[in-house]
């Protein structure tokens, strides 16, 4: 992959043979911030890639023959996958003034960053090529999988999941006794334990999965909201790849009650096995019974 730093080739803006550059020459000496996040996953054979950066570099130029070098930044507020790199912003900044330090400034904004972007695109390609290895995990006795015959906990991500609360005439009473059921269930998926509890606790890999706008703190106490504030919850405690335990409420339900879920997570041979337990759901919400039994489900279908 391309690297970010001084002394690099692929980084640096050079006089060009036919002079249309007029003698300018810039380089990228630093990559001054880097932050986000990106990530690979598979959703049934396909491979689905999650990236989002902050990035500011710094930059120096020197018009030839001169004797001042200018310096500056640049600055890549928004590289997801969301854009293509043809359509990502790029602010360039100089440090002075002078009409020497403005021609190096719109050199780089009009050469420069085409040269940036190229690094950009190699980032993307590197990370499609090179970061989604061993996504698929074999089953027992397999050296490689076909991707149809695999079933990850990404693979619900295409479905809309629906979690808008059914409209009752029938008024809730406050301070009232409350009875309460217990929901047990287990799931095996074609996955390593770690990528389930990714997919539980990483906001790209859920807010891909549900299909709108997810709020989440994975730590212990806090917070998240999911399916447009119709689930909200807290994280009581979390064990990386074996137990993820929430305080996990609907909307619908009487209010200030929470149940308490439990996932317990093993990975075995060829699979991982998940088992959920969920207690003081409000017995009267029939509707709940189908949504939660297929909570897991939807994830591994």
């Amino acid at each position: 992959m391309a690297k970010w730093g001084e002394g690099d080739p692929r980084w640096i803006v050079e006089e060009r043979p036919d002079a249309t550059n007029n003698g300018l020459d810039c380089k990228v000496t630093e990559v001054e911030k880097v932050e986000g996040e990106a990530s690979a996953n598979n959703r049934k054979g396909k491979l689905i890639f999650f990236y989002e950066w902050d990035i500011k570099l710094k930059w120096e130029g020197r018009l030839a023959g001169g004797n001042d070098m200018v310096k500056g930044e640049v600055h890549i507020p928004n590289l997801s996958e969301e854009n293509d790199v043809s359509e990502v912003d790029m602010t360039v900044t100089i440090k002075g003034s002078g009409e020497e330090a403005q021609r190096l400034k719109a050199f780089m904004h009009n050469v420069g960053k085409a040269e940036i972007r190229k690094q950009l695109e190699e980032y993307v390609r590197s990370l499609k090529q090179e970061f989604s290895k061993g996504l698929i995990l074999p089953k027992k006795g397999e050296t490689t999988v076909k991707p149809d015959s695999v079933s990850t906990i990404t693979s619900g991500f295409n479905k809309k999941v629906n979690m808008e609360p059914v409209v009752s005439a029938e008024k809730k009473q406050v301070g009232c006794k409350l009875d309460t059921k217990t929901i047990e269930l287990s799931e095996t998926f074609q996955c390593r334990a770690d990528e389930f509890y990714n997919a539980m606790t990483r906001i790209e890999m859920v807010t891909a999965f549900t299909q709108g706008h997810v709020k989440m703190d994975a730590e212990k106490g806090g917070k998240f909201a999911l399916f447009g504030g119709n689930v909200t919850g807290e994280f009581k405690e979390l064990v990386p790849g074996k137990k993820i335990v929430q305080y996990w409420r609907y909307k619908q339900w009487p209010e200030q009650h929470f149940s308490e879920v439990t996932f317990n997570i093993e990975e075995k041979d060829d699979h991982t096995l998940v088992k959920l337990k969920q207690d003081l759901v409000p017995t009267s919400e029939r509707s709940f019974d189908h949504c939660i039994h297929s909570r897991l489900i939807r994830y591994n279908s």
